[in-house]
């Protein structure tokens, strides 16, 4: 297992970094050439930020009183995919077999 601590989503890496996605795959590619033991692992030392503080604001959304006044710390959900990019909402073309929300696919 190649270690990198960044955000979910970022683990290749920065989005449009190419240096930086490059460094883990080859990071990667290295532990499976390398790796003597099942289990392997080797923790990047790239940092997504220059302090642990970016943790808070992801690992512990903002407390929002719900309807019945108790506090909900909950990631928002929406009923409909969420993409990083436009760009990437393009791509779907909704012929994924293996799309589990998909209603197709569901019964």
């Amino acid at each position: 297992m190649v270690y990198l601590d960044f955000p979910l989503g970022h683990t290749a890496g920065r989005a449009h970094d190419v240096q930086s996605q490059k460094a883990v795959v080859m990071a990667a590619l290295r532990l499976l050439e390398e790796a003597r033991d099942p289990g392997s692992t080797t923790t990047l030392s790239q940092r997504w930020s220059t302090d642990d503080a970016w943790k808070d604001a992801v690992m512990r959304p903002k407390i929002k009183a719900g309807r019945d006044g108790a506090f909900d710390d909950r990631v928002e959900r929406f009923a409909t995919p969420q993409y990083q990019e436009s760009e990437d909402a393009d791509l779907v073309t909704g012929d994924c077999s293996t799309c589990v929300w998909l209603e197709a696919s569901i019964g």
